[in-house]
């Protein structure tokens, strides 16, 4: 059986937050909000978040299954961080990650772009990603 080699791609996600930029940002950041928000279904959660939000810094995100049974840490290394409008990362596998901040007054703009890894399928990639970013906005809209 040969297996074919599943090259990287660059999948594009975006949601439209009804919040402001400070609130958006401060939410995405921060540990505290961090693990409120960072789930792909209701049957995980991130139990533990860190986060030295500067170039050169490292985020660490522990996601779980919320029964146990299966857990690993995201984690990445900033490359480029502009105060509410940019962050860039390189994720621990190599793969590169890109989010853009659009304020409109009291709407924001996500828009992320992230190398897919070669163990799943894209559309999987993708759903869950989008799926998290749109918990994401679930959670700053009713904390506003």
């Amino acid at each position: 059986m040969v297996m074919e080699a599943i090259q990287k791609q660059l999948v594009n996600i975006k949601v439209t937050v009804n919040a402001p930029i400070a609130k958006v940002w401060e939410f995405w950041n921060e540990p505290a909000h961090i693990t409120q928000w960072n789930c792909a279904s209701e049957d995980w959660h991130s139990p533990t978040a860190q986060n030295d939000l500067k170039p050169g810094g490292k985020f660490s995100i522990r996601m779980e299954a919320k029964d146990g049974s299966v857990g690993f840490d995201f984690w990445g290394i900033y490359d480029e961080v502009k105060m509410h409008e940019y962050i860039a990362y390189t994720l621990g596998d190599n793969r590169k990650v890109d989010i853009t901040f659009t304020s409109e007054g009291d709407v924001t703009q996500i828009d992320e772009n992230f190398e897919t890894e070669t163990a799943n399928p894209v559309e999987m990639q993708q759903f869950g990603w989008q799926s998290i970013l749109n918990n994401f906005k679930k959670y700053a809209e009713a904390n506003k």
